[in-house]
C-alpha cells in the first residue's frame, strides 16, 4: 500500500478564513513534560511540569498548527530551564508565525528544610509557575509561587482565656522581576512574614517550638499580605507583584482571603 507524501496532503490550517475575526490565544493546555530546574543550593531538580502554550491567530488564518507546540517541547526534552524557557517563547513565535505568545509551566518544587530544634532534615513541596509572554522580540517572565504557612488569629488570642485557633494558609506571590531571583528568595520572604513556617518533619521539641512561635506571632490575613507587600516594596529585583493569602479557617467552613497588587514602575 502506497503511503501519501506530506507534500500531497492539504494543509487545512493554512487555508483562508473569511470571518475576519482574530483569535487572541490558541494552542494546547495541560500537557505534562519532564523538566530540570536549578535550585539555590546548586542542585538540579528533575520534576514534571504542566504546560499551557498559546499564540495569537490573525483573522485570515483558519487554524494554527497544534503539533508544532509539542515539537518544541520534544526538542527541549529534559533541558527546560529558565533560560531555555525564554528561548521557547521566541521559537514558538517563529515556528507558528505569530506576533504574540504565552507559555505557562507549573511544577512541584522541593526545598530541603531543617527543623528548628532537633535539626532533623526533610523536604517541603511548593507549587511554582513560570509565566512567559512575548510580543515582538523581548520575553517577559513572571514567577508565581504558592507557599503554605501557619497563621494564628489575633482576635482569638485576645478574647480567649487560653489558646487560640490557627489555620494553614496558602500565600501566593506572583512577581515580575527586574533581574534574577531565586525561587527560594520568594519562599523565604513569605515564610518570615507568617505566624510560622511549615516543615516536612518535626520531632516533639520542634512541635513545641512551632506551636509557641505561631502563638507569639498572630496574623490576620490582612497582616500577612501587608507585611509581605512591605518587603516586596523594598526589593529592587521585583518590578511588579500580586500577593494573595487564603486562610483555610479551622472554626468556619469558608476561607479568609486578601490580595494586594502593585506595579512599582
Amino acid at each position: 500500500m502506497t503511503q501519501p507524501t506530506t507534500g500531497s496532503m492539504p494543509d487545512v490550517q493554512n487555508s483562508h478564513d473569511t470571518r475576519r475575526i482574530a483569535i487572541d490565544q490558541v494552542g494546547i493546555k495541560d500537557i505534562k513534560y519532564p523538566v530540570r530546574v536549578n535550585d539555590r543550593s546548586g542542585r538540579e531538580q528533575h520534576t514534571i511540569a504542566n504546560f499551557n502554550m498559546y499564540v495569537n491567530l490573525p483573522h485570515d488564518f483558519k487554524g494554527t498548527h497544534m503539533s508544532r507546540f509539542v515539537e518544541i517541547l520534544n526538542e527541549h526534552e529534559y533541558e527546560i530551564t529558565v533560560e531555555s524557557f525564554k528561548e521557547m517563547l521566541v521559537e514558538m513565535l517563529k515556528r507558528l508565525e505569530a506576533s504574540s505568545g504565552h507559555i505557562e509551566m507549573t511544577f512541584t518544587y522541593f526545598v530541603r528544610k531543617t527543623a528548628p530544634v532537633s535539626g532533623v532534615k526533610s523536604v517541603l513541596d511548593y507549587e511554582v509557575t513560570f509565566i512567559g509572554e512575548i510580543t515582538g522580540k523581548t520575553p517577559v517572565i513572571t514567577v508565581k509561587v504558592v507557599v503554605p504557612v501557619t497563621s494564628l488569629c489575633p482576635c482569638s488570642k485576645k478574647i480567649s482565656e487560653y489558646g487560640a485557633h490557627n489555620q494553614r494558609s496558602h500565600v501566593t506571590v506572583t512577581a515580575k522581576t527586574n533581574g534574577f531571583l531565586w525561587i527560594e528568595d520568594l519562599i523565604d520572604l513569605v515564610e518570615k512574614q507568617a505566624s510560622c513556617e511549615l516543615f516536612g518533619l518535626l520531632k516533639r521539641p520542634d512541635e513545641k517550638y512551632v506551636t509557641e512561635c505561631a502563638y507569639n506571632n498572630p496574623k490576620f490575613v490582612e497582616d500577612i499580605v501587608r507585611d509581605i507587600a512591605a518587603e516586596l516594596n523594598q526589593d529592587d529585583r521585583v518590578a511588579a507583584y500580586i500577593v494573595e493569602s487564603e486562610n483555610f479557617e479551622s472554626i468556619h467552613n469558608h476561607s479568609a482571603y486578601a490580595m494586594i497588587k502593585s506595579d512599582k514602575s
